[in-house]
C-alpha cells in the first residue's frame, strides 16, 4: 500500500480514535507520526521529530504564560474594565468590536498569531464581561483578524502576489483584499447570527456584568451550534451538537450593578501593562519573535514580583499545546513524504479547468486547516501556474479563490490563530470552545471553496 494512503487513513483513524476515546488527539499524532514514519517511510527519530513546530509551542506557551500572569495579578480585569467603560451599555455591539479591534494589527502588517496572540486574550475577556457566547467571541476574534490577512501591508499579501510575479500571472491586489474583507465579514455576521447575535439585539442596552466573575454559560439566548463529535482540549471525548441536528441552550446569568470605583494601578500591575505594550510593539512594529518575547517577559515578571503572580506559570494550558502540536507534526510528515505534493499534482492533471480549480481550492483548504496558511500558498501558487498560464481560466479569480479558502479555515484549532484563541478561552468553557471551532473550521473546508468558486472563478471563467 501506498505511503500517501496510510498517511490519509492515519489521519482519519487519528481524529475518530480521538473522538471516541479520551485520548489527546495530540498524543495520537505524535504516535502516529513516530510509526508511520519509522516504519513506513524508513525515516530516523531525529527525522520524524523534524515537523514538530517549535516555533508554535513557544508562541503558545510564551503568550499563554504572560496573560496567565496578568489576570493573576489583576492587569487583565484592569483592561477588560477600562474597555468595557468605553463600550457603554451597548452589548450587540460588542461582537463587532472584537471583529474590529482584531483587523487592526493585520491590516496594519501584522501576521495573524502575532496580533491574536495580543489581542485574544482582552477580546474574550470584554466578551464574557458582557455575557457575549464565548464561541461568538472567539469566531469575531479569529474573522476579524483573517479580514486583514492581505491588506497590502500584510506578508500574506506580499507571499501571494510575489508567488504570482514570480509565475507571471495577473493579479489584482484590491481584488485580493477587498475580496477576503467581504468574505470574512459575511462569516462574522453567520457567526452573529447562529451564536446569540440577536439575542443581545433583543437584550438592547444593558451593563456588563462588573463582579469579575465569568458569566455562566457562554452567551444569552445561544443559538444553534454547527459543531461535531470530538474530544476536547482536555484530551476528553464527548460528543457535539450536530450542526444540522439538535440544539444546544445555552442560558446566562448577568450581573447588573453599579460600577465599583475604579482603582489605581499597582506598581506590579503597571509594570506588567508596560510590558505587555513592548511586547506586542517589538512583535508587530518590529517583527521579533513574540514567543520568545513574551517568554521572557512572563519570566522576568515572575522573578520580580513572585508574591503577586504566584501560580501564572499553571495558567500555561498545556492540554492545547499539545493536541496543537501533535496535529501539526503529522501533517509536517505529511508534507514531508510528499503527500500533499502527490494530491496537487494529481489535481492539476485532471484537465477540466474550473473542476481543476475548485479542486486546488479544496486541497488548499484541507491541508492550511492544520498547517501554515502562508506556507502553503508559496507553495500552491507555484504548483497551480503551468495550469493557470494555460488561458484556459482566469489566473487572478482562482488565486483570490485560493487564497481566501487557506485563510478563512484559521478558524480550526489546529492553526496558530485558532490555538491562540482556544487557549484564552475560559477554562469551564473551552471544551465547547474547542467543539465548535472544529465543526466550524472542518465545515469552512467543505464551503470556502464552493463559496470562493462561484464568487470568483466562475464569473470570470
Amino acid at each position: 500500500m501506498s505511503i500517501h494512503v496510510i498517511g490519509i487513513i492515519g489521519l482519519v483513524l487519528i481524529f475518530v480514535i480521538g473522538t471516541l476515546r479520551p485520548v489527546n488527539i495530540g498524543v495520537l499524532a505524535l504516535i502516529a507520526t513516530f510509526l508511520v514514519g519509522t516504519l513506513v517511510a524508513g525515516e530516523s527519530v531525529k527525522d520524524v521529530l523534524s515537523g514538530f513546530p517549535p516555533d508554535l509551542f513557544v508562541l503558545l506557551v510564551g503568550v499563554t504564560y504572560l496573560f496567565g500572569l496578568a489576570s493573576v495579578n489583576g492587569t487583565l480585569q484592569w483592561l477588560v474594565d477600562r474597555a468595557c467603560g468605553l463600550l457603554g451599555d451597548r452589548p450587540a455591539l460588542v461582537p463587532w468590536m472584537l471583529f474590529v479591534f482584531a483587523a487592526i494589527p493585520t491590516m496594519a502588517g501584522a501576521l495573524g498569531p502575532a496580533g491574536v496572540a495580543m489581542l485574544a486574550p482582552l477580546c474574550m475577556g470584554i466578551g464574557e464581561r458582557y455575557g457575549v457566547d464565548r464561541r461568538l467571541s472567539a469566531l469575531m476574534v479569529i474573522h476579524g483578524s483573517s479580514a486583514g490577512n492581505f491588506s497590502p501591508l500584510n506578508g500574506l499579501a506580499v507571499i501571494v502576489n510575489r508567488a504570482a510575479d514570480a509565475a507571471h500571472l495577473d493579479l489584482s491586489a484590491a481584488e485580493l483584499f477587498f475580496g477576503n474583507l467581504a468574505a470574512n465579514l459575511v462569516l462574522g455576521a453567520v457567526a452573529y447570527l447562529l451564536f446569540g447575535g440577536p439575542a443581545l439585539i433583543r437584550e438592547g442596552r444593558a451593563e456588563p456584568a462588573v463582579d469579575g466573575a465569568a458569566v455562566a454559560g457562554a452567551g444569552s439566548g445561544a443559538a444553534p451550534a454547527p459543531s461535531a463529535p470530538s474530544s476536547g482540549p482536555d484530551g476528553g471525548g464527548g460528543t457535539a451538537t450536530a450542526a444540522a441536528g439538535t440544539t444546544e441552550t445555552v442560558t446566562t446569568t448577568t450581573t447588573v450593578a453599579d460600577a465599583p470605583p475604579r482603582e489605581a494601578l499597582r506598581i506590579d500591575q503597571w509594570i506588567t501593562l508596560i510590558v505587555i505594550i513592548g511586547v506586542a510593539v517589538g512583535a508587530l512594529v518590529f517583527g521579533a519573535e513574540i514567543g520568545f518575547l513574551a517568554l521572557g517577559a512572563a519570566a522576568l515578571l515572575h522573578l520580580v514580583f513572585p508574591d503577586r503572580v504566584a501560580g501564572a506559570d499553571k495558567r500555561i494550558v498545556w492540554t492545547v499545546v499539545l493536541l496543537i502540536c501533535g496535529v501539526v507534526t503529522y501533517i509536517a510528515a505529511l508534507q514531508r513524504f510528499g503527500t500533499i505534493d502527490v494530491v496537487g499534482h494529481g489535481i492539476s492533471s485532471l484537465g477540466t479547468p474550473l473542476l481543476v480549480a475548485f479542486l486546488l481550492c479544496l486541497v488548499g483548504a484541507a491541508t492550511s486547516a492544520f498547517a501554515s496558511s502562508a506556507g502553503l500558498l508559496g507553495v500552491l501558487i507555484p504548483l497551480a501556474a503551468p495550469f493557470l498560464l494555460s488561458g484556459q481560466i482566469a489566473a487572478g479569480g482562482v488565486i483570490v479563490a485560493l487564497a481566501i479558502s487557506a485563510t478563512v479555515v484559521d478558524s480550526t484549532p489546529f492553526s496558530s490563530v485558532g490555538a491562540l484563541t482556544l487557549a484564552n478561552a475560559p477554562e469551564e468553557g473551552r471544551p465547547q470552545v474547542f467543539r465548535t471551532l472544529l465543526a466550524w473550521g472542518l465545515t469552512l473546508i467543505l464551503v470556502a471553496p464552493v463559496v470562493t468558486w462561484l464568487a470568483f472563478i466562475l464569473p470570470a471563467s
